[in-house]
């Protein structure tokens, strides 16, 4: 894998069977899209060593780039949470990269897209060729 692995959350206020269907549905999106491995986080213990696990009975996902692509992957993959997002307006997501995270949802206004751009600044550069294991 080339980029920094990213974790999201789709937070339902505890309905767990909720979020498992549509943690499930945003999988299978994603996993769709070139240049992205996605994969299931273990809820029960730490997503890596040193790092804290995503929360009792919470269910997550993480995605990383795999090859050179023609936007940077954070565009990318944000375009396609936002996407997601949009077909409901309830839906959020939590997205988290290198301790930097942001919540998108189905309804954003302006602070929120700007706040969604601001945040693809600042992670633009995990975009690159080197591995980032969240070391910094």
């Amino acid at each position: 894998m080339r980029g920094s692995r990213w974790t999201l959350v789709v937070p339902t206020g505890g309905d767990t069977l909720r979020q498992e269907r549509l943690t499930r549905d945003l999988h299978d999106v994603l996993h769709r899209a070139d240049g992205l491995v996605v994969g299931f986080h273990d809820a029960e213990g730490p997503t890596e060593p040193g790092r804290k696990g995503t929360g009792v009975g919470e269910v997550a996902l993480w995605a990383a780039t795999t090859a050179a692509v023609a936007r940077p992957a954070s565009q990318v993959l944000i375009t396609l949470i936002k996407e997601w997002c949009a077909k409901e307006r309830h839906r959020k997501v939590a997205v988290t990269i290198a301790g930097d995270s942001i919540e998108i949802t189905g309804r954003p206004d302006a602070a929120q897209e700007r706040m969604v751009r601001e945040f693809q600044d600042r992670v633009a550069g995990d975009d690159g060729p080197e591995p980032d294991d969240g070391t910094a």
